[in-house]
């Protein structure tokens, strides 16, 4: 369980990087703000469209994968962009395995067959919003 546990620290802490570089302003710290509102609505327009490419959409489905396990150990986690765009990772525990899967996602859909509980996180992560 321990390591399980560390296992989706890991993953948890490598997608904050990705979304923390991602999402790194391009303007020097010290760059001053527009004074007038044209400027302003361009920067504005300019930090929207950065964020829309950050993991702003997430959710997290747990359920039991096998009837003789009990206590929903099994989950899948959708990490998106405003496009839709990027990973749902699963992982199902077994009485005596965990196995991790990850399936890649563009446009709220998967290339790969999805399963209900992957379909769900999906779903769930579309209607949400960091």
């Amino acid at each position: 369980m321990e390591l399980l546990l560390s296992g989706v620290a890991v993953v948890l802490a490598a997608a904050a990087l990705v979304v923390a570089v991602a999402g790194r302003r391009r303007r020097p710290a010290g760059a001053d703000l527009p004074q007038d509102v044209p400027g302003l609505r361009a920067e504005v327009a300019a930090l929207r469209e950065e964020a829309a490419g950050a993991l702003r959409h997430l959710a997290v489905v747990r359920y039991d994968a096998f009837e003789e396990m009990g206590g929903r150990l099994s989950w899948s986690l959708a990490l998106l962009d405003d496009g839709g765009d990027g990973v749902v990772l699963t992982s199902i525990r077994g009485r005596n395995e965990a196995r991790t899967y990850a399936k890649s996602i563009a446009g709220w859909r998967s290339d790969q067959e999805l399963s209900p509980e992957e379909g769900e996180a999906v779903a769930h992560a579309r209607m949400a919003r960091l």
